[in-house]
Parts: structure tokens; sequence; C-alpha cells
């Protein structure tokens, strides 16, 4: 049990003893008590803002609340010292002892430190990436592709069981496109001049070895055929092949999904048909006309009657329709049925789009909400562009894909660590700019750099410490000073860091956290640069030695814990 973790049992036990003696009704909602570091370190170590929460449905006054609380906690052997700070916040001082406690449960938990039962084996699903199947991932995808693989390592790591889920759009008008480009390229592989290609369909150079396949297995087959003869064979053939390029490319970046679900799959074993009939079964499913396109009415327009999902009714700016006028299914209609899918299989519901899909949140959280009754938790984080920039210009890469950057371009570049922790360094919705000569900078302006390099230093001082026979004390040592202790009370926020940014699904929270752990480390080595008595080794102290490097080991430990949830390599040697 953590620091934190503790502190919220012994708020616990103070409010049940409140209640056990009438000072405080019992059965109190204690759901939103929050312990944490208070904002400003001069205060103490650890805050509650459980007088504020439940003063009101108390019916007390919460500096009052307060008070009471102070008395129990303060009683605490742990505690030296326990205020109230303005209207009702409570703050503690501990002894130096928690602190050693908590850098000896950092060794002993190692790896599983701030692991956590939060999410008590909850199942929930993350689809992320879910490109078109028409090509290789392009630098747009990256992005996304990183958040989700981090979001889903860090929700495994809070005690959630995670469903890796890609979904496979299959079944649009783009995979027809996809299937006429490689048609193209399987004349041109078997001597056709086919000039250049036309616009509309796909340019690159990746549907050659799908069209040399083709054009080997079926000769000159297809060349003069009606496209019914090809087009079920080449778009299969085609989007076979462009998953094998999407999970090659993801591949390179450490990403691998558990489940591949296909929207043609999908509409042929009549999921949308399922998803419609439960609808309207529901009353949620009607036949009506939609309104007239706002502004002027284009002359084509007329009234069609189409089945409308009520989608106002879970905060929708209008009902939307699941088919079209020729009763295909519309994406929203596919889309929900694919939704309906996933919610009978888990507990909540990940998606992770790009910022261009913004317009269509509203509907599919509508649609989600009718289809579960509102008990499936549904998030949707939108993931902006990335500005690629090499020295802070804009960066024009080859184009091996006809007209856009490949992921796989991008890792070659710069590697798969600086890739993903690069994608990480700032709020998912928020403008991104990579500039390749930073992200592979040796500098402490580099995060990803600055962090690996501070764990290849604590591996160095744990070798020349090594070298000199000094072994690492048992239990944690005592001559630990204010500055050190200092550094273990940040370590120790990181199982509360872990937890909330699994709750808030925030996977950048940890890259913040993880940039301030380097920062206060190299600050706390460099101190023995201006005065060598405060380097970490001392070859005429051994005992100093050993309680320093337990310090640096155990800051070594958290890094490389958090390096894990990114999917970054903690190395342990720096070329």
């Amino acid at each position: 049990m953590t620091l934190f973790s503790r502190f919220s049992d012994h708020i616990g036990a103070a409010l049940d003893a409140l209640a056990a003696r009438d000072a405080l009704p019992g059965g109190l909602d204690r759901s939103a008590i929050s312990v944490e570091p208070p904002r400003d370190p001069a205060h103490g170590d650890v805050a509650t803002n459980a007088a504020m929460v439940l003063a009101k449905p108390a019916g007390m006054n919460p500096r009052a609340l307060a008070d009471l609380l102070v008395v129990e906690l303060g009683a605490l052997d742990e505690v030296t010292e326990a205020s109230v700070a303005g209207p009702g916040f409570i703050n503690l001082r501990l002894v130096d002892d928690s602190w050693r406690d908590e850098l000896e449960l950092i060794f002993s938990e190692s790896g599983d430190y701030g692991r956590s039962t939060m999410g008590q084996g909850r199942r929930v699903n993350v689809e992320y990436v879910s490109a078109n199947p028409t090509g290789p991932m392009h630098v747009g995808h990256c992005r996304g592709a990183v958040v989700g693989d981090a979001l889903a390592a860090l929700l495994e790591f809070a005690g959630h069981e995670v469903i890796r889920e890609y979904y496979v759009n299959d079944a649009g008008g783009q995979v027809d496109v996809l299937a006429r480009s490689v048609h193209m390229r399987y004349r041109e592989a078997l001597g056709e001049d086919i000039g250049a290609i036309p616009e509309g369909l796909y340019p690159g150079d990746y549907l050659m070895p799908v069209a040399d396949k083709l054009a080997v297995e079926y000769g000159d087959r297809f060349v003069g055929a009606p496209e019914s003869a090809w087009l079920g064979l080449f778009r299969a053939e085609a989007v076979s092949a462009m998953m094998d390029m999407i999970r090659a490319d993801l591949a390179k970046l450490g990403i691998h999904h558990d489940l591949f679900s296909s929207e043609a799959e999908l509409q042929a074993e009549g999921k949308p048909a399922a998803a419609e009939k439960w609808l309207r079964d529901n009353d949620l499913v009607y036949d009506g006309v939609l309104e007239a396109p706002k502004g002027e009415t284009p002359e084509d327009w007329e009234p069609v009657e189409l089945p409308l999902f009520r989608s106002t009714r879970f905060g929708d700016d209008q009902d939307r329709p699941i088919k079209k006028s020729d009763g295909s299914w519309t994406y929203f209609g596919a889309d929900l049925a694919y939704h309906f899918q996933k919610s009978q299989n888990a507990d909540e519901l990940i998606d992770i789009w790009g910022a261009d899909h913004a317009g269509t949140v509203k509907r599919i959280k509508a649609a989600v909400a009718a289809l579960t009754g509102g008990t499936t938790r549904f998030d949707v984080k939108l993931v902006q562009m990335v500005r690629l920039l090499k020295n802070g210009e804009p960066f024009k890469m080859s184009k091996r894909a006809g007209n856009f950057v490949t992921l796989a371009d991008v890792v070659d570049e710069v590697g798969k660590d600086a890739v993903r922790f690069t994608m990480l360094t700032r709020k998912a919705d928020a403008q991104m700019d990579f500039d390749f000569a930073k992200v592979v900078e040796a500098s402490r302006d580099n995060p990803v750099w600055y962090l690996q390099y501070a764990n290849a230093r604590i591996s160095r001082l744990r070798k020349k410490a090594a070298d000199a026979g000094i072994d690492l004390p048992a239990p944690a040592p005592q001559r630990l000073n204010a500055h050190e202790l200092g550094l273990v009370k940040l370590l120790a926020q990181f199982p509360r860091i872990v937890e909330s940014a699994a709750s808030a699904r925030e996977p950048h929270r940890i890259a913040f956290y993880l940039a301030d752990v380097a920062a206060a480390f190299h600050a706390w080595y460099n101190l023995g640069n201006d005065d060598p008595s405060l380097r970490i080794v001392l070859d005429n102290d051994p005992e100093m030695t050993a309680t320093r490097l337990y310090l640096a080991d155990g800051i070594g430990q958290v890094i490389r814990n958090g390096l894990h949830l990114m999917g970054v390599e903690a190395l342990e040697e720096m070329v």
C-alpha cells in the first residue's frame, strides 16, 4: 500500500470514528474525497478536501468538520502536524520515516510500483488508429496510435482488463477506389503503359506488390474484363495486403492490437439490421423526413422518408439517418452497429479519433447512451494533427507513398522511442510540432533523451559502486537529508499520477511527471559538481554512497516504470 492510499484509509478511519460517536452522520458519499500533496510544499506533505466535500451533506460548517478531523488525524504516529487552511482544507506534515518506508516500498514492489487496482478488473475496449485500409500509415495516424497504445497500457497498469481494437473500414467507397487503383497497377505489371494515375485514384508505389501478385496469379484474365468480374476479388486482395502493411508499420512503433474488426463482415453478418431492430423495438428509431438544409436549399433537394435515430433524446443537435435513400447504411448506421457490438463485450469504451471527426462525437455518444441505457462509460479522445519541422522550419520528407509522409519514414528517421515519447509530451487535443532535429538532440531540451540519460547515469552509478564493493543497504537508509527526502516525496506521487491519468484517460500526464523526475534527479546529481561532498558516489564514504545510491536506484525504478507505460525503452547506456 502506497503512502497516499494509506492516508486515504486513515481519513476513512477518522470519518468512521466521528460517525461512531455521532459527531458526523453515517453513510455519506466519500467518492469525491481527494488525498494529494498540497500545491505549496511549505504547507505540508499531504492535503485532503474531506471536510469541504462532506460538510454540506453532513449539514455542518466545513471548518468545524475540519477541526474534528484534525484531532483524529493529528493523533496518528506518522503525523507530526495537522492543520486547517482556508475554508476547511486539511494539511498534514509527516515523520521522515514515512518517506523512508515509501522508498523501501519502491524497492520491494520494483516493476509493480504504482500498479493500481482502481479499475477493479473492468473491461475497457480501446479502439485506436482504425485508419482506412487504403495504404501505409501516415504521420497523421502516428499520434493517435501512440496515444491509444499508451492509454491501453496505462489502464492495464491501473487495474483494468483492456481490449486493444482496430476497426477496419473496409465497406465504404474508398475500398472500391483502392481496388480500381490496384487494377491499374495490375495492368501496368502486365506491361501496359498506364500513363499518369487519374485524379481520384491512389497513386502510391505501395500498390505495386499486390498488383504484381495478382498479375502472376491471374495473368491477363482481368485486363479487359468488366469491373463486376474483378472488383470484389481485387478489393479483398488489396485490403488484405494493406492490412499486412499497416500491421508492419504499427509494429515499428511497438504497437499490436488484440482484435481487428471488419466493417464489411459486420454488415455481412447483419449486425446493422439487428441494431436497427433493437432500436425500433425500444422506440429509438422511427421513419421520418429530415429538415431541409439550412440556408439556400439546393435545387435537387427533395424530402425523403428515412429511418432516423432519436439522437436528440441524448443530447445531439438533430435526429440522424441510419440508412440512405437507396437502402444502404449510412456511415453513422454502420458505426452505431459497431459500437453496439463493442458494448456487449466491454464495460467501458474509448475511441481515439482524429480531430477532423469532432463533428460526429455527439451522435456516437448519443448512440452509445441509447444502446447501453447510459450504463457504459464512453469517452472519445480527439487527437490533433502533427506539423513536421526540422530546426524550426517546415520539413518535407520524400513521400514514397505518393502524397503523404508515412509513419515508417518518421520512425526510420528518428527511432521508435523518440516518436512515442514526443507524441505524449502534449495533450492529445493540442496542436503539436514534431521537430526532427530536436527529438534526437542530446540536451535537456529533449525530454526523452533527458529521461534515458537519467536512467543511464543511474546504471553507471550502480556499476561504479559495484566496482568499489559497495552494496545497497537494507532496509532504507536513515541518512537521507531534507533535499533527498524531497526527492522521495516526488517519487511517492507516481501511484496517484497513474490513477489520475487513467481516470482522466490522459497518458500525457505520465510524460509530464517523468520530465519532473528527470529534472530533479539531474539537479541532485549536479550538486556534486560544485560540492564534492554531495556526490552520489564517495570513494571515502561507502555508507553515504550506499545511502545515496539507494535513492538513485529508487528514482531509476520509477523512471523505468513510467517509460514502460509509454512504450519507451529505459536505456542502460547512452552512446
